[in-house]
């Protein structure tokens, strides 16, 4: 019986990035990850004729950009200039780095995936039991319901009411687990949303934060996309935590996913996963890169990001989901049509 490992890594290598003989599927991994699943993937790129390339490095103190004096960052750019796959599974990640966004840049052919620190059970979760062309019709025509909007809204019975507008100049993408071309892949399962700059008001309430404590349920207040307070347990640490960067864009809204992963269902604590979750959100701030906020970006020395669950989303006046199930009469027949056929 296939192992999870090993049905994770065939699924991610064979079918979603169709990797072919010969290709050089680098996966990037640190100090604090988990060794097993990057064997798994690193073996199955073997098996379908690619030539893996595992990179260890150490450990950063902090993600992105603010970890730069951690990593020999000349030589890892150098080998991902030239990979032609790119898998990062760093516990501290590159993304978003000067690492990063030159690979991004400058390698035309690279396939870039970010799976983070996941679990072998939340990867399992996430990439597998659905067919990829029903994400995808779901995922297309959200994402073309969402380009056709001015304002989106959000809310939840958790006290989370914030809305922002849309700017058609920004890149609308979303993932569906189809990575056979030139990308910035992430896990399956979402469509992503770059807020128009200022726009941003309202209340956020956080089921899960990234870099808070887990049981805490901290709160947002947005002004015109900037942060302006932190309430609720723990919000004392967590407004260290930001004040540590020295850095305004750390409070500046980066980026909004739509969660419709047809496999999650609940906050687990994985970050990946949790950003995915059907009928939730997650809202990411600080860094955004140049090529999804042209022509300059959004510069911030890193990035986080926290999820709502459960939640009713507005495009103008015209409700998408309530309280986390899809009730569009439009998209509700897709969404019933992926979830039927989901296995385990």
């Amino acid at each position: 019986m296939e192992t999870k490992r090993a049905r994770f890594s065939r699924i991610l290598i064979e079918e979603m990035f169709q990797v072919k003989p010969g290709e050089t599927v680098a996966i990037t991994a640190d100090l604090g990850t988990e060794r097993a699943t990057i064997d798994a993937m690193a073996q199955a790129a073997q098996k379908a004729g690619a030539l893996p390339l595992v990179m260890y490095i150490p450990q950063a103190k902090k993600d992105s950009q603010a970890g730069m004096k951690d990593w020999p960052s000349e030589a890892l750019t150098a080998a991902l200039l030239k990979a032609d796959v790119w898998i990062e599974a760093n516990a501290v990640v590159i993304l978003y780095s000067d690492i990063w966004e030159t690979a991004m840049r400058n390698n035309k052919k690279l396939r870039y995936l970010i799976i983070a620190e996941s679990s072998i059970d939340s990867l399992d979760r996430v990439f597998t039991g659905y067919r990829i062309p029903d994400l995808k019709k779901l995922l297309e025509r959200l994402t073309h319901m969402a380009m056709k909007a001015k304002t989106v809204r959000i809310t939840s019975k958790n006290g989370t009411d914030v809305s922002y507008a849309i700017d058609t100049d920004y890149t609308f993408d979303y993932d569906d687990g189809d990575f056979s071309m030139p990308k910035f892949g992430t896990a399956p399962g979402f469509v992503n949303i770059v807020p128009k700059l200022h726009s941003m008001n309202g209340r956020i309430v956080f089921d899960y934060l990234q870099h808070a404590q887990p049981t805490n349920k901290l709160s947002f207040l947005l002004k015109d996309g900037i942060i302006t307070e932190v309430e609720g347990e723990g919000a004392a640490a967590f407004k260290d935590y930001l004040a540590s960067f020295e850095d305004g864009n750390m409070y500046k809204i980066s980026h909004n996913m739509l969660g419709f992963n047809p496999k999650v269902h609940k906050i687990t604590g994985e970050l990946v996963e949790d950003e995915r979750i059907w009928g939730g959100v997650d809202f990411g701030f600080g860094h955004t890169s140049a090529m999804d906020m042209p022509p300059f970006g959004q510069m911030a020395k890193s990035h986080f990001d926290g999820v709502v669950a459960k939640t009713s989303i507005y495009f103008d006046d015209v409700q998408i989901t309530d309280n986390g199930e899809v009730c569009h009469q439009e998209l509700r027949p897709l969404a019933e049509r992926l979830l039927n056929t989901v296995n385990v």
